[in-house]
C-alpha cells in the first residue's frame, strides 16, 4: 500500500502519463473536501488511473486490499458515509483533472475510459463498504461481550474494587453516585427480548440521559441498572419509581404477556449495584413464591418475608405445627392453604375470596370452618389471624406442602 495514492514506478502496465505525482494532489484535495486521512485511499487513484488509461479491470487482490480500508476507516472511527464520500470525491476529481493525453482522444475511446473508471470505482466502493460493516460486526460484537463482562461482574460484585470503576468509565457509570436494580421477568418464557431491550434503554435514556444507565438480559430477566437520584417520571402523573416506568415500557413494546417487575433500594458504590440486584432478584423469587399479582414489587415492600426467611428452621415449626395436619384433609392441604391465602389477602373479606377463587361462599366458609376444625385455629379470630396469618406466609416462601419442611431437631 502506498502513500497519497501513489504507485511505484512499474507497479502496474505502463502508462502514457508521463508523471503520477498528480494522483498525489488529487488525493489531498479529496482529504480535505471530506476530513478524512488521505491514506485511506491507498492505491484506490491508481487503480482509477491505470483504468482510464488501458481499460484494466481491478484485480482480486486490488479490492481485498480496498477491503482493509474500509476495515482500518471503522478502527479510526471514520463514518462509513465519509469513507465512501473520499472515494467518490477523489474518483470524480481524477477524471476532471485527466491529462490531455487521455481527454483529447475520440469518443469512443473517452466512453471506454469512462466505463472503466465507473467499474473501477463501483467494485471498490463496494468492497471498502464490504470491509467497512465487517469490521463494525466485530467490534460490536466484542463491545457487547465486554458489556455482558462487567454487568455479570458488576451484579456478582466480586470483582477487584479498582479494575471495576475503571471498566466503569467507558460506560457513562458514575460508582460514586447511588444506583438501584430493577428486574423484569414475563410470564412465560422470554424470548425476542432484543427489541424490548433496545425500546427500553432507549426511553430510559431518553428521560435520565446517556450516562449511569444499563440494559441487559441475565438469566432469563431483563436487568436496569439506573441512578436512584434520577428523575424518573412514569405513570400514573407525578411518580418517579424506576419499577412503574419500567412496567409502562415494556406494556407498551410487548403486548403479548404481562410482566412482573421488582427493585432493589438505592446504595452507592459498585457493592452498592450487587446488593440491589440481590433484593431485586430475592423480590422476584418471593413474588412467585407468593403468588403475589401486583406488578411492581419494591425491596422494602418485602421486609417482613425476609425477616421471616432469617430463621427458616424456626418459620418451618411454626408451618408444620399450625398447618402440617392439613396434609390429612380429603384432597390434600393445598386447596385449604389456598384459601386461607386468599383469604388473609383480602382483609378476610369472605365474598371477595370466594371471587378470587372462583368457590361460593358458601364454599370458601366451609373451608375456614374444616381448618378450625382440624388445626384448632380459628382464621377468623383476631386473636389467632396473626399466627395462621404468618404460617400461611412462611408455608409459601418454604414451597410447602410440595416440598417437605426441614425443621429443627
Amino acid at each position: 500500500m502506498t502513500e497519497l495514492g501513489v504507485r511505484p514506478r512499474n507497479a502496474h502496465p505502463a502508462s502514457p502519463i508521463a508523471d503520477d505525482t498528480w494522483l498525489a494532489g488529487v488525493a489531498r484535495a479529496a482529504s480535505r473536501q471530506t476530513g478524512v486521512a488521505a491514506e485511506l485511499l491507498g492505491d484506490y487513484l491508481t487503480l482509477l488511473e491505470d483504468a482510464a488509461v488501458t481499460g484494466r479491470k481491478p484485480q482480486a487482490s486490488d479490492l481485498d486490499a480496498v477491503n482493509l480500508l474500509g476495515r482500518r476507516a471503522a478502527e479510526l472511527g471514520v463514518s462509513a458515509g465519509s469513507v465512501v464520500q473520499l472515494y467518490l470525491s477523489a474518483a470524480r476529481r481524477l477524471w476532471a483533472e485527466l491529462p490531455m493525453v487521455i481527454r483529447s482522444r475520440d469518443n469512443r475511446a473517452v466512453r471506454a475510459a469512462a466505463d472503466a473508471v465507473l467499474t473501477v470505482v463501483d467494485a471498490a466502493v463496494a468492497s471498502l463498504a464490504e470491509g467497512y460493516t465487517e469490521a463494525r460486526r466485530q467490534m460490536v460484537r466484542w463491545e457487547e461481550t465486554l458489556r455482558l463482562e462487567f454487568i455479570d461482574d458488576l451484579l456478582r460484585g466480586h470483582a477487584d474494587i479498582g479494575r471495576l470503576v475503571e471498566r466503569a468509565e467507558p460506560f457513562g457509570l458514575d460508582m460514586g453516585r447511588p444506583h438501584q436494580v430493577a428486574l423484569a421477568a414475563p410470564t412465560g418464557r422470554l424470548q425476542g427480548a432484543e427489541p424490548a431491550i433496545g425500546a427500553l434503554e432507549r426511553a430510559i435514556v431518553q428521560r435520565v440521559g446517556d450516562r449511569d444507565v444499563l440494559v441487559a438480559v441475565k438469566d432469563g430477566w431483563i436487568v436496569v441498572i439506573a441512578p436512584a437520584d434520577a428523575d424518573v417520571p412514569s405513570p400514573p402523573p407525578g411518580s418517579k419509581r424506576l419499577g412503574d416506568f419500567v412496567l409502562a415500557e415494556l406494556d407498551r413494546s410487548h403486548r403479548t404477556r404481562p410482566w412482573r417487575v421488582t427493585v432493589g433500594r438505592p446504595y452507592p458504590g459498585p457493592y452498592g449495584i450487587a446488593r440491589s440486584y440481590e433484593e431485586a432478584r430475592e423480590g422476584l423469587t418471593m413474588a412467585v413464591r407468593l403468588h403475589l399479582d401486583t406488578p411492581v414489587i419494591h425491596a422494602e415492600q418485602l421486609l417482613i418475608y425476609r425477616v421471616l426467611l432469617r430463621d427458616q428452621p424456626a418459620i418451618a415449626d411454626l408451618v408444620h405445627s399450625v398447618l402440617g395436619v392439613l396434609t390429612r384433609a380429603r384432597g390434600g392441604a393445598e386447596p385449604l392453604l389456598a384459601t386461607l391465602e386468599s383469604y388473609f389477602d383480602t382483609g378476610c373479606v369472605a365474598t371477595e375470596a370466594a371471587r378470587r377463587l372462583h368457590l361460593s361462599v358458601r364454599a370458601v366458609t366451609y373451608r375456614l370452618a374444616k381448618v378450625r376444625t382440624l388445626t384448632g385455629f380459628d382464621p377468623t379470630d383476631p386473636a389467632q389471624r396473626f399466627t395462621m396469618h404468618a404460617a400461611v406466609l412462611g408455608a409459601r416462601l418454604l414451597g410447602w406442602p410440595d416440598h417437605d419442611l426441614i425443621r429443627p431437631d
